[in-house]
């Protein structure tokens, strides 16, 4: 798995957050949790659907991440964006490395 010289990547985990407005009213948002962390990223699948008549594509990407306090609270509630596109995340597990070194977080794109 990585070592520090094999986190390449940027990324920015998103979090869903509502604050209030100037009325007092909550204003949901998606704001960044854990902004440009240094990630390793590795493609595992890509795929094509066709629903509906309509044809669509995703890919499924894994990508690791140093363990904190912070980035074992990442679910999949959150989002992470990586050059410019948003995925979905679908997983998150502590890797094999040892305890609390990495977390892998499983995340899909679609590509439509």
């Amino acid at each position: 798995m990585p070592g520090a010289g094999k986190l390449d990547r940027k990324i920015t985990i998103r979090r869903f957050t509502s604050v209030p407005n100037e009325f007092n009213e909550p204003v949901e948002t998606w704001s960044d949790f854990l902004p440009n962390i240094w990630a390793r990223r590795e493609d595992v699948s890509d795929g094509e659907k066709f629903a509906a008549g309509q044809v669509g594509s995703s890919l499924r990407s894994r990508f690791v991440i140093r363990s904190s306090t912070a980035s074992r609270t990442v679910t999949p509630v959150d989002r992470l964006v990586h050059e410019g596109s948003t995925y979905n995340i679908h997983g998150v597990k502590e890797t094999k490395e040892g305890r609390r070194r990495f977390i892998e977080i499983t995340a899909v794109k679609d590509n439509d």
